[in-house]
């Protein structure tokens, strides 16, 4: 989810739209809840209409665009409440996990999170947002798997897909910067075998990613897609 990887040659059209409206919900430039017309869409990308709602339907199917009969697309909003929901549940879980995942880590899983590491971090200074959305999640999962339970992992997968969400809509590059933690500070933790440090580090993670949420962002409505999507 949220992946944006660098632009290949040959980008078919409808990718490069789907890329480009990602880009402006992830950078708050499409607020929560504002409306995405078909028609003015379409004007403004110089393409059908049908090309548009199967970009549309792409990001349904990821829930960061809503669709409901009659009524359109819009940007999701989830609620605050959501989000607090969400990461209260992560709080609850991944630091509690951590023990596990201490003692039965390898140094070739260590070095496996490392490079996601690195590329979330290369992500986040090339300005890639979304991408950096995505490796922050695929850390947190790729590293619960390692504690062996698998009721959890699937129960943290399906978490942090929704904290992805949460966290494009409602995020600053704060969210998943070095502000809230850099994810190569755990490494060096589970490195020493520091199981307590390692969970109170992920406490604070969270938490702070919960912290960073900006929940007032402008009120919904119709965005001026023209000043949006100006082509370079």
């Amino acid at each position: 989810m949220l992946s944006r990887a660098e632009v290949p040659r040959g980008l078919s059209r409808d990718e490069q739209i789907y890329r480009d409206i990602l880009e402006a919900v992830v950078e708050h430039r499409l607020a929560p809840g504002a409306r995405l017309p078909e028609d003015s869409l379409s004007d403004v990308f110089g393409v059908s209409r049908t090309v548009i709602r199967k970009v549309l339907q792409r990001l349904a199917l990821e829930k960061l665009v809503l669709i409901r009969p009659n009524r359109g697309a819009q940007v999701a909003q989830p609620s605050a409440k959501e989000a607090q929901d969400v990461f209260a549940a992560r709080i609850l879980i991944e630091p509690a996990m951590m023990a596990d995942v201490c003692r039965r880590v390898t140094d070739t899983q260590l070095d496996q999170l490392q490079q996601v590491v690195d590329e979330e971090r290369l992500a986040q200074q090339t300005g890639r947002q979304s991408d950096a959305i995505s490796l922050s999640a695929r850390f947190h999962v790729q590293l619960l798997a390692i504690a062996g339970n698998e009721v959890i992992t699937e129960q943290v997968a399906q978490l942090t897909t929704r904290s992805s969400l949460i966290i494009a809509v409602y995020g600053s590059r704060n969210s998943v910067g070095y502000e809230c933690g850099g994810h190569g500070e755990l490494i060096g933790l589970l490195r020493l075998g520091d199981d307590k440090g390692a969970s109170a580090w992920m406490h604070r993670h969270l938490s702070q990613i919960l912290e960073s949420l900006e929940f007032d962002l402008g009120a919904p409505g119709t965005p001026d897609f023209h000043t949006i999507f100006q082509r370079k």
